[in-house]
């Protein structure tokens, strides 16, 4: 059984400290509403579950519980900012070489938040889109059986949208968008050189949204490990210490002030 103590506690956060946080919070709420640069998409690197459990003396599995609650958290963050598109990654296709054991909770917990999502009143009250994006056939039954039911409640939507990096690899995602050139050049209904960047684009899993502005990593590594390649050629990139669970609104609120601080140039 998961051991749940309250994440407050765990991080140890003396209660003036937190008044003081919280008051800082506000302030740079509202200085970022009134620098007015909000990103409309923004990617994050959901890193450091198990790491976060090793410090805090917990089970691996702990850590991913409450990796998955903060994500709930930070959704309402975004939300808060008017951030309509979030792709988080969830799972690499790199890591079903983990442990068997580590890989079945993994599972087991996307069943269940794919199922809760399916229902859960704030997605639909806010128009939410959930999609999964990845490699499906990879994923065991289970999986994808919540995924189509979370994806079917709600393909409709048009306020918000989640994406969920499962079973993904950025280099595979190429690969396949590639192969499906290649197909339609064979019937001929397309020509080697009619093929662009809008076409490439068109096979990629994000197809119809726009590029992330901003990528965000937690845990301290700084790198990509293949999240997004095609789509984060000018995204500004935030790394932050924190261990994922760990990740507070205030780490929030600092990277997008600092996207915010950043003259983007896209190459000019």
């Amino acid at each position: 059984m998961i051991e749940k103590v309250p994440l407050a506690k765990l991080l140890g956060i003396p209660k003036v400290r937190e008044v003081l946080t919280r008051m800082y919070e506000r302030h740079l709420f509202s200085e970022i509403q009134r620098a007015g640069k909000v990103p409309a998409h923004v990617g994050i690197i959901l890193d450091g579950n198990r790491r976060f459990a090793e410090e805090k003396g917990m089970t691996g599995a702990s850590g991913h519980l409450f990796g998955a609650e903060k994500l709930d958290e930070a959704l309402g963050w975004c939300q808060e900012l008017g951030i309509k598109h979030v792709t988080v990654y969830a799972f690499s296709k790199e890591n079903f070489q983990r442990s068997p054991k580590e890989v079945e909770t993994l599972m087991g917990l996307f069943v269940k938040k794919f199922k809760e999502a399916s229902m859960n009143e704030r997605v639909h009250k806010y128009r939410i889109r959930l999609r999964a994006l990845g490699d499906m056939d990879s994923l065991p039954e289970s999986v994808k059986k919540s995924i189509q039911e979370a994806e079917d409640a709600t393909k409709g939507y048009d306020g918000y949208t989640l994406n969920i990096a499962i079973s993904y690899g950025g280099r595979d995602e190429i690969t396949q968008a590639i192969q499906k050139i290649c197909e339609q050049v064979q019937k001929g209904q397309l020509t080697p050189g009619s093929v662009d960047e809008k076409t490439i684009e068109k096979y990629l899993y994000t197809t119809g949204l726009p590029d992330p502005d901003l990528i965000i990593r937690t845990s301290g590594e700084e790198r990509l490990s293949g999240f997004l390649l095609w789509q984060s050629a000018y995204s500004e990139l935030y790394f932050c210490e924190a261990n994922w669970p760990a990740f507070t609104k205030l780490d929030f609120l600092r990277s997008i002030r600092v996207y915010q601080d950043r003259q983007r140039r896209f190459g000019k």
